[in-house]
């Protein structure tokens, strides 16, 4: 069996090209009678971009916390603020930011149309009903969120980390303007720009395979490459590649390995972002990807990245539990990597050590 996949169905790019959102909630406000709905990350939330959005009467804007990875209960409660302040259903969703207000326009998106809480959509192909009509515009490239059919949730009660994996959930309009990646602070844009080169090199040495995937990430890495080897990753050029590169990158991010199962736990236990979580977990996976650790290394030290440490240290006997079986809990991608077997490889012991390196 060969499964149907869905991509984004169009995308606008270019610098300055946020000036056309207006355009592009045009026709949707024409169609549906209720309000605009806008999901930002609260880094912008005295900066003059929220003055550049197309805010009509009755639109809503949320902020979206970044400093913490999305969790089902705040997505609830998102979900409780949009029905409670209009009962319409929204014309549109709009998520502006990194990964973390994507994930969450889009999660909300999701709830508006489905009845329940959002752990109850914490799987594959368990949203049933199509999403609210939703534009992503990246203001952080390197996640794929942009353009993922999932979007990841922190379940802390539960100890999991997983998305809503559902077609329903790819977004129907991207707006990718690199003009946006400009006030990043430097160490985030690498965090997150990375990650892009670290799930296109899981998928591309698990079992998991298909040729277009391959194709994508091939690419993406090439472009990793050419942006973090150079001597700024953030210059004008490399912008525009790391949007393409996240852009391409996320189209392939559906089959990882260890790494994103290991920062995972480091997401679920310490609320750790996930892009640092995914710098942390490579630093310490050099045995099993060690092509790639090299590169990291070098990419770090040309780019003048700090990585902390000490994250993991003394920790209580709890914690360490939890990072374990925050991270071996996601056997798909822990078997993509390792075969059937990876419980044998990375033991609890040898788990908490490598979280005790960190």
């Amino acid at each position: 069996m060969y499964r149907n996949t869905k991509n984004v169905p169009y995308y606008v790019f270019g610098r300055g090209s946020l000036a056309q959102l207006g355009d592009l909630l045009k026709p949707r406000r024409e169609a549906v009678d209720g309000p605009v709905v806008y999901f930002v990350d609260h880094f912008f939330r005295d900066h003059e971009l929220i003055g550049r959005l197309p805010m009509e009467k009755g639109d809503q804007l949320h902020f979206v916390d970044s400093s913490s990875e999305p969790e089902v209960t705040r997505i609830d409660a998102f979900k409780e603020a949009v029905s409670a302040a209009d009962s319409r259903i929204p014309c549109c969703v709009v998520g502006i930011g990194g990964g973390n207000a994507l994930d969450t326009a889009k999660a909300v998106a999701n709830l508006l149309t489905n009845p329940g809480k959002a752990e109850d959509y914490q799987g594959w192909e368990l949203v049933k009903n199509p999403a609210v009509y939703k534009i992503g515009i990246p203001t952080l490239s390197g996640t794929g969120s942009e353009c993922s059919r999932t979007c990841v949730l922190t379940n802390i009660p539960k100890n999991l980390k997983l998305g809503m994996n559902s077609d329903y959930t790819v977004y129907d309009q991207l707006l990718l303007d690199p003009d946006l990646l400009a006030t990043v602070p430097r160490d985030q844009y690498f965090y997150t720009g990375i990650d892009t080169f670290m799930h296109c090199v899981e998928s591309l040495q698990g079992s998991y395979r298909n040729a277009i995937i391959d194709a994508f990430s091939v690419r993406a890495v090439q472009l990793c490459e050419e942006i973090f080897l150079s001597d700024d990753m953030m210059s004008e050029e490399n912008r525009e590649k790391m949007m393409i590169a996240s852009y391409i990158g996320g189209m392939a991010a559906g089959n990882v390995g260890v790494i994103h199962p290991f920062s995972a736990g480091l997401g679920v236990v310490l609320h750790v972002a996930h892009g640092l979580g995914n710098c942390l977990a490579l630093n310490v996976l050099g045995d099993i990807y060690p092509k790639e650790y090299k590169q990291f290394r070098t990419m770090i030290e040309r780019q003048g990245v700090n990585l902390p440490t000490g994250i993991c240290k003394d920790l209580t006997e709890e914690q360490y539990e939890g990072l374990y079986r925050g991270c071996i809990v996601h056997e798909k991608p822990l078997t993509n990597a390792l075969g059937p077997d990876f419980k044998q490889i990375l033991t609890r012991e040898n788990l908490i050590e490598r979280y005790k390196s960190i």
